[in-house]
This record gives structure tokens, sequence and C-alpha cells, in this order.
């Protein structure tokens, strides 16, 4: 089949010419790099000097049955605590923002929310109301069978103070859901909880989100300061839950920094990994590591989260989070192997010199068709004050990794954000990831249009093509098309390189 119908040969010659510059021009040392695409912004109002919101914590989910279908949830931290949600119909070419109701007759405020697909490419959206104070009131569930045009009316789920609530949907059985959050007993005035005892819990609907189950405890009582829950459901129907236990940190946890700066908690976390063969009714724990040593000072309110993901295929569990063991930040990676019994020992991602004073944290995970890995996460590898965004991806199941790909074509300020008078500022909690067979789609909040003064963040997005071997991989992002020859044009710019 030719590449291109219709079109003269001299028409032909050009685009081949100009493929060819573009996969030399991308050729580095040991082979070619991905094509990433100019990243743009998500939310309309990133153009906007007036809109002074700061999005952050996107979630991207893809449409199984309408692949080009994609949307994005995120929390908004200021001014004020609210909740955004933006759709594409055009593989993120362009973005809507889609309107989030709460509950009829309540004045309370949509936050933290969370989206995901079902097999059947319904979309279920979690958040929850902040009331007085804003402390959470209640948790909500929606769904919508349009792929986000419209929505249902909110689904009660659970009552008050559900903190960091996640969603998960089983990748085939499209009835199959699972929420968890931190259950909490009280929460201060800053954004503390203050005492130890709060339970991560989790709630499963096997009915397509028509009714859930009465939450169950997932951390055992020992653990007393638990925070980040997130969610997978493996293939066979086995719920996954990753959390951290951090031991002793009152200063965090409890508020005893009262949102100031300062040397984070000298003592350590633990990464912990929680399985249910039974929909949720009993737990196993799984030790991931207990020896992941704290990098900053947060609010626990809006900690940051580690990130979980399963090979739908192969069954194999990847978790990560950032740590300073090393001496200064670093992205770890930990794997399970199917049905085995202890976690791997943890991958460092980045490649900047172990103690070298600068940050890569907060990474995502999630794996493609047919297993690669892929990482993406905040970089401030440059002077440790101005962030970019990475992405490395790994096809040995987490073994080795691939050097980064810088996806942001500006850096930005690490400074901006919710909390930053006190120098807290938080870029959120996550950031999101969809992974292909051949494209990887990354949302990040990003600070380049907002200034100390507005904390104003936006949500903007890169994709990336990368260039299976012997296909024809087309990336279209921002009204961009391009052919890439994995087996000709840029296998011939790699040994031109050499």
């Amino acid at each position: 089949m030719p590449l291109i119908r219709g079109a003269g040969t001299g028409v032909a010659l050009v685009l081949a010419g100009f493929v060819w510059l573009l996969a030399s021009a991308l050729a580095g040392e040991g082979g070619s790099k991905p094509l990433v695409s100019p990243d743009r912004p998500v939310n309309v109002g990133a153009r906007d000097p007036g809109d002074i919101r700061a999005l952050n914590s996107p979630t991207v989910a893809r449409n199984p049955r309408n692949r080009t279908t994609l949307v994005v949830a995120s929390r908004v931290d200021s001014p004020d605590f609210s909740c955004a949600l933006h759709r594409s119909d055009d593989n993120g070419e362009n973005w809507v923002a889609v309107t989030i109701a709460v509950p009829r007759g309540r004045a309370s405020k949509c936050y933290t929310p969370d989206v995901a697909f079902s097999a059947s490419g319904v979309l279920y959206l979690s958040y929850v109301t902040l009331g007085p104070a804003n402390k959470p009131e209640a948790l909500w569930a929606v769904k919508s069978e349009d792929g986000g045009r419209t929505l249902s009316e909110p689904r009660r789920v659970s009552g008050p103070l559900a903190f960091q609530v996640r969603l998960a949907a089983h990748p085939s059985d499209p009835d199959e859901l699972v929420l968890t959050w931190l259950q909490a007993r009280d929460v201060g005035p800053l954004g503390e909880f203050p005492a130890a005892g709060n339970r991560i819990v989790a709630s499963r609907s096997g009915d397509a989100g028509a009714s859930w189950s009465t939450p169950t405890p997932v951390n055992r009582p020992r653990r007393g300061r638990v925070l980040a829950p997130s969610a997978a459901i493996g293939s066979r129907g086995e719920l996954h839950v990753l959390y951290l236990d951090v031991g002793e940190d009152r200063l965090d946890y409890e508020g005893a920094h009262e949102n100031e700066s300062g040397p984070p908690y000298s003592g350590r976390f633990s990464l912990v990994s929680a399985r249910s063969l039974d929909g949720g009714r009993t737990w196993q724990e799984s030790l991931v590591d207990d020896r992941v040593v704290p990098i900053e000072r947060f609010i626990p309110f809006i900690a940051p989260s580690p990130s979980l993901a399963v090979d739908p295929q192969s069954g194999r569990l990847y978790a990560a989070f950032h740590d300073a063991r090393g001496g200064s930040a670093d992205v770890l990676v930990w794997s399970l192997a199917p049905d085995g019994t202890g976690w791997s020992r943890p991958v460092r991602v980045n490649a900047a010199a172990p103690g070298d004073d600068t940050a890569q944290y907060l990474p995502a995970l999630a794996v493609a068709p047919g297993g690669r890995l892929d990482v993406v996460y905040y970089d401030r590898g440059d002077d440790n004050v101005r962030n970019d965004v990475s992405l490395q991806s790994s096809d040995d199941a987490g073994r080795t990794f691939k050097s980064r790909t810088t996806l942001s074509s500006r850096s930005f300020d690490s400074r901006i954000g919710f909390g930053g008078e006190r120098g807290l500022a938080t870029l959120g909690s996550r950031l999101g990831l969809s992974s292909e067979a051949d494209e990887v789609l990354a949302v990040w909040s990003d600070t380049r249009a907002g200034s100390q003064a507005s904390n104003k963040q936006d949500l903007v997005g890169a994709a990336v093509a990368l260039d299976p071997e012997g296909q024809v991989g087309i990336l279209r992002y921002g009204g961009l098309a391009l052919v890439l020859l994995g087996g000709g044009l840029l296998a011939a710019a790699r040994r031109r390189r050499r």
C-alpha cells in the first residue's frame, strides 16, 4: 500500500526528505530518540491570564472501544478547591471542558476527581464533595456512556472524611470496578490528621457502578499512619492497592511543621502492597520496601502518591515512588513477578549522578500492550528549581530503562503552586500517563504561565511516537502528522549516526 495516494513524485520526495532530516536530527548516541510532539495545554484557561486556577494531579483515561477518545480529570487547589474534567475526541489534539455537577440540592464543591474507562467503553468518575471548612462530606461515583460528553446523576458511595480517592476498572470485565481511599477520623485546619489510626479502605462494584460494597479495611491496624493509596485490577479479577506507611512521621502526618518548609522527616517510610482474591473481603499484605527516604515535607491532605501498574497479560506488578537514599531525590521502580512471593530490589530509573542535589520525583507508571513499561516524572536536573518532564521506558520488565526523553518544551518553576507562600508548593499528587503500543501520552501540571503571586498551574500534554521496529508509526498531535518508517528512514538515520 503506498504511503501517499495521489501525490506526485516531487511531493513524495519532499516528504521523504523531510522525514529523513527529522529522523537524523532526532538520532542520538546509541540510536534514535522517540519523536515528541509539541506540548500543548489541555485546559482552555491556560491561555487566559485572568484564569489563575491551579490545576494539577491529572489522571488520563483512554476509551478502549474508541482509542481516539481521551479524558483527563484533575483537582484544582486555588484560588478555591474544586475539580476539572476535559475530553478529547481526536487523540488529544483538541480538548473541551466537561462540567461536573454536584448532587442536587447541595452547595458543596467537587474535589480530587479520578477517572477510568471500563472494558466496554463506559467512563466512570469519582470525586468527593467538600463541605464547611473544606472537609470531605461524601464520596460519589458518576458514569458516562457517551465517552464523557454527558454524565449521569452522582451516586453516593460513602460518607464523610474520605481522602485521596482512587478508581480502577477491570481490564476485560466491564462490570468490575474498585474504589480505594483513606478513611479519616478527623482532619485539622491545616490539612493534617490529628492522630494516628486512620484506615485505607476499598469498595467494589460488580454491577457497573449500580451498587458498591461496604468498605473493608486494607491495611493492618498496626500501620497507624498510612496515606495515598493507588488501585489496580488484574486480569483475573485480583484487586491490588499500593500505599505509603509513614511510620512515626508526626511532622507531616499530624502537621507538626505547621505547613512551613524545612528539612524533611528524618526517619523512613514503607511502601506497602495489598492484594485481595475475594473481591475485597480480605486482604494480604506484601512489603515492597521499608527503607524509603523522604525527599521533602508535605501536606498529608494532598500527599504525593506512589504509582501502581499491572501488566494485564503477564500479571506482573510494578510500583514507583521517589526516594532520597542516594543523597538526592531519585525515581525508583520495584516489580513483583506473577505469583511471586517477594518484590524486586528497587531500580533507579533516572541517570543523574547519585547525590547531585537535583530532584527527579513523583513518577507515574503505565504498561503498554506488549508489556513495555513507561515512567514519566518531574525532573529538576538542571538547577533543582526549574522543572522539566521526562519519560523513560523499559522493555525487560523494569530491570533496565532507556535514556530519558524530555517532554516539556520549556522548563517551569517548581515553586509555583498551592502552599508556595510557605515554601511547600505542590505540583499535585500525580502525573497522567496513557501508553499504547507505539505512542505515549503524558499530562502534567505546568507553571510556565503562572507566578508565585498567582499560583497559576495549567494542564499540559505531549505525545510521543516510539517507532516500533519494522512498522509504520504515525504521530498525530496538535495538528501535526508525521510518518515514521521504523525499518527504513529511521534505521538509516541510526546507521548514519554511528
